[in-house]
């Protein structure tokens, strides 16, 4: 059966943020983002992941990257030769590890997400680092969060067929794969290794355009590391994403937002829900 993810769901599960914290109570993320062609996606999801609550973020990436990154976040530290140092790099001071914005399917992006699947720490994949691949046991989860095209990639299913069944296809793929599967468009569906699927109850069209997808995988990837419970994380993480979209709507025309701009606007949309 299928639950939908309200307002009310989202202020009961909210963090508080103690007064007594410091960045150390947050964790550290790694989001491994961004190429030569694409630094803008470890731009967004740098952003967001630091909107969301992590205590502090470290972005593996190349080094041609690095600058577009700092102009736009200088709070971001990043990971000395990454994709050289990779296949002997530990990461067991990172809360969560996350793949995939800005990045092509390639051999690089390929070891990244074998090396991060290897940990205990929930992973977060996206974009590039959507494959067709079999996730073995492992003790943190792992989230998926294709667009309809990407899931149809990695699942093998026919287009119609997920038109007319998209929950049980989703259920029947995140319950044999044991993943958590995030499938991005209207009305968000999130399913659970458990069979549980919920859907999304924010969001319109506005979302529709390049980055936002980045963009989510950032406040994902941060919000992991400020709720107790990695679900109410994820589903909290996708519900503020289209909250901030309906508050951009009321103003303003969905033509014309930008996905930095959700960035923008979190900070007002969490603020009114806690």
């Amino acid at each position: 059966m299928m639950k939908k993810w309200n307002t009310k769901d989202v202020k009961r599960t909210l963090p508080e943020r103690l007064s007594d914290a410091h960045k150390g109570t947050y964790g550290t993320a790694l989001i491994a983002a961004g190429s030569r062609f694409m630094p803008g996606a470890a731009v967004l999801s740098a952003i967001a992941c630091m909107r969301s609550g992590v205590g502090k973020l470290e972005v593996g990436t190349e080094e041609a990257v690095i600058p577009y990154v700092i102009q736009h976040l200088p709070e971001t530290t990043f990971v000395p030769g990454f994709y050289e140092r990779l296949e002997n790099l530990s990461f067991d001071q990172y809360r969560v590890l996350a793949a995939g914005p800005g990045r092509e399917a390639d051999d690089e992006t390929e070891i990244t997400v074998e090396a991060f699947l290897k940990t205990d720490i929930p992973v977060v994949l996206d974009a590039g680092a959507l494959s067709k691949r079999s996730y073995q046991k492992r003790q943190g989860p792992t989230i998926l969060t294709p667009h309809p095209g990407e899931f149809l990639r990695i699942s093998g299913c026919e287009k119609e067929e997920l038109k007319h069944n998209r929950q049980s296809i989703l259920s029947n793929f995140a319950v044999q794969s044991g993943v958590t599967v995030v499938l991005k468009g209207k009305q968000t569906l999130t399913a659970f290794p458990d069979g549980e699927v919920y859907e999304n109850t924010t969001g319109n069209s506005a979302l529709s355009k390049g980055g936002t997808g980045d963009t989510l995988t950032g406040m994902i990837t941060g919000m992991i590391c400020c709720h107790e419970n990695w679900k109410h994380a994820i589903l909290n993480a996708v519900y503020f994403h289209g909250a901030c979209a309906d508050e951009w709507v009321k103003t303003k025309s969905a033509h014309t937002m930008l996905a930095h701009e959700i960035n923008d606007l979190l900070p007002e949309v969490w603020k009114n829900l806690e």
